[in-house]
């Protein structure tokens, strides 16, 4: 890759209604044109457009189902970097909410949410670190497994193999937190497993998730998490 190709690449992020679209994508869905664009508050031929760019530039990948067009992220790569650009944009004082529905969002927001398929906010940093504290989770050299937290995802009845290009373990900047959570095949099968488990549950229509009382009680038997961190 050249100069003027990185330019290029880094030209399809930084644009708001782009970016408005690939922050509602790290939910891991896909969206049709017609949510992206009402979600940015832009009509249906400029979001059309800005679509182009984004699928041409293999950052979002097409689908049609009937008259219907859909487009989700490229894969965890992309999610990866979406979140950490956000984190290292995020302003150091939060900006007021405007509406308490908005602030009530927010708060939840940053309580817990998926970021693409792994756990983020506090219940991401939380999990990370009771992970680190037992020593199912290497971070003094980079984000690593150990043979006891291999183990420990067995007990789960999760496999936690190699899969691809993807990395097992891998650290994500959280945004809210200004901390690295856990990411990779390890960090998915852990929110997989947390939302089929019942651990956690989706609220509202974005990315936030709630850990039940079922929740608690498992990461509390299973990394010594104090219930009242989570909520």
């Amino acid at each position: 890759m050249g100069a003027s190709d990185l330019a290029a690449f880094a030209a399809l992020f930084a644009d708001e209604t782009r970016a408005a679209f690939l922050l509602a994508l790290l939910d891991g869905r896909a969206w049709t044109a017609g949510e992206l664009a009402r979600h940015a508050r832009v009509a249906p031929s400029t979001a059309s457009e800005h679509l182009g760019k984004l699928v041409a530039g293999g950052v979002l990948a097409e689908e049609r189902q009937g008259r219907h067009r859909y487009v989700r992220l490229t894969g965890p790569g992309v999610a990866h970097l979406v979140e950490e650009l956000a984190a290292r944009s995020e302003p150091a004082a939060p900006r007021p909410a405007r509406s308490l529905r908005a602030a009530t969002a927010g708060r939840a927001m940053a309580r817990g949410r998926t970021c693409y398929d792994h756990l983020a906010g506090r219940l991401g940093i939380v999990v990370t670190d009771a992970m680190t504290a037992r020593g199912l989770l290497r971070q003094d050299t980079g984000f690593a497994l150990t043979d006891r937290g291999l183990a420990w995802f067995a007990g789960l009845g999760v496999t936690v193999r190699p899969s691809g290009r993807r990395p097992v373990a891998r650290g994500c900047l959280d945004r809210t937190e200004r901390r690295p959570h856990l990411a990779g095949l390890a960090g998915a099968a852990l929110c997989s497993h947390a939302l089929d488990a019942g651990w956690c549950v989706r609220i509202g229509t974005e990315r936030a998730v709630k850990v039940t009382p079922v929740g608690e009680r498992a990461l509390q038997e299973a990394l010594g998490v104090d219930p009242a961190i989570l909520r």
